[in-house]
């Protein structure tokens, strides 16, 4: 702990360990309450790719308004990270893309917790729609437009393999596109 200045004083504290910890951030945010700035300082690694050097742990101490410094084996202390305020900028595109995916999406589809499973995305969704009005038999894209939207684009791109094209503008189903029916639930139209 340091005070700077006289009235009123500038209380400093600062927490020294060897690496970067989960319970080190956890004891500077305890001493938040009671001080001005708190530091956080770490040994360095010695070839500068050390947690320390993580942008996701600057961000953090960043957030926290806590300050981090290294300490290299020779006694040189390089400032990492500063403590104050301190607002991450907008990424205005992700969140739009978070958005429309979100929009896009017909319920809750991904069971949470699930490591090995792909993930139901508004595509996949919209995919499987296409699919199952191929089950019948060969359609043309234009008709089932009405019922996916961006059937043109899934079904040209054929991403996943599920289609077979017959002649310009018809479509079939391929086995994968059979199979990928079974391995998920029947997926109500998005009109």
């Amino acid at each position: 702990m340091a005070i700077k200045g006289a009235a009123p004083p500038v209380v400093v504290i600062t927490e020294l360990k060897l690496s970067f910890t989960l319970e080190l951030v956890l004891q500077a945010v305890d001493r938040l309450a009671a001080c001005d700035e708190v530091w956080l300082a770490v040994r360095a690694s010695a070839r500068g790719r050390g947690r320390e050097r993580d942008r996701r742990v600057k961000k953090l101490c960043r957030l926290l308004g806590i300050g981090l410094l290294g300490i290299a084996r020779n006694g040189l202390v390089e400032i990492i990270a500063e403590p104050g305020p301190w607002r991450p900028r907008r990424d205005s595109a992700w969140r739009s893309q978070l958005v429309s995916e979100h929009r896009r999406r017909q319920g809750d589809p991904t069971s949470g917790g699930s490591a090995r499973a792909p993930i139901m995305t508004a595509y996949r969704q919209q995919a499987l729609v296409c699919a199952a009005a191929l089950v019948e038999g060969p359609r043309r894209t234009r008709d089932i437009r009405l019922i996916a939207p961006d059937a043109s684009k899934i079904l040209l791109h054929n991403v996943y393999g599920w289609f077979t094209r017959v002649e310009r503008g018809v479509y079939a189903l391929s086995d994968d596109g059979k199979a990928a029916l079974i391995r998920w639930p029947p997926v109500q139209p998005l009109a």
